[in-house]
């Protein structure tokens, strides 16, 4: 066994952001649905909280990561050792809103577990999904979020992102419940 990496200040994380693979589709699934209940608690109807189940998100995810909708689109895991612990996915921007540059990307999800906050994996994540989309020659990134979810957009906005004035009232519940979001955008 090897010896933890140390600093003055103690041990550093093995913190790491990878493409993410289909046998990562268990945790992706178990880190989305803690995510989504605690996010959503109290801004969707139970119903809609209910079907927040890890095996349904893992299922999707392992259909997504064996086949990508396009060659653009990508997930990204950050993993703290070897265990997964958020991720990150991404492709060409969907919306169709002439304020966002033709050949941007979207960030449809970016999630960390509540236990692995405040280290640096959202941040490592941000950073990996720029890169990527640089790589993949888009041009901007852009990100929906729900308009009241202030700690959201405080890690988006000292990261770069600023609103842009859109928002949308997406469907989210059996009797035609919606949850309003705002897009925040930056250039790459």
């Amino acid at each position: 066994m090897t010896e933890p990496h140390t600093h003055p200040t103690g041990p550093l994380a093995d913190a790491s952001v990878r493409t993410a693979r289909p046998s990562d589709a268990p945790a992706m699934g178990m880190v989305q649905a803690v995510v989504f209940r605690e996010t959503y608690a109290d801004r969707l109807p139970e119903a809609v909280i209910a079907q927040f189940q890890p095996d349904a998100f893992a299922r999707a995810w392992r259909r997504s990561l064996e086949q990508p909708p396009s060659t653009k689109h990508r997930a990204l895991v950050a993993c703290a050792g070897d265990q997964v612990v958020g991720f990150a996915a991404l492709g060409p921007i969907t919306d169709t809103d002439k304020a966002v540059s033709a050949g941007a990307g979207e960030l449809s999800v970016v999630v960390v577990h509540p236990d692995a906050r405040r280290v640096g994996h959202g941040s490592r994540l941000l950073n990996a999904t720029a890169d990527t989309m640089r790589a993949v020659n888009l041009n901007g990134l852009a990100v929906w979020i729900p308009a009241t979810d202030e700690p959201t957009r405080a890690f988006f906005v000292d990261a770069g992102l600023t609103p842009d004035g859109a928002w949308r009232e997406r469907v989210v519940g059996p009797d035609g419940e919606t949850l309003r979001e705002v897009r925040l955008t930056a250039g790459l």
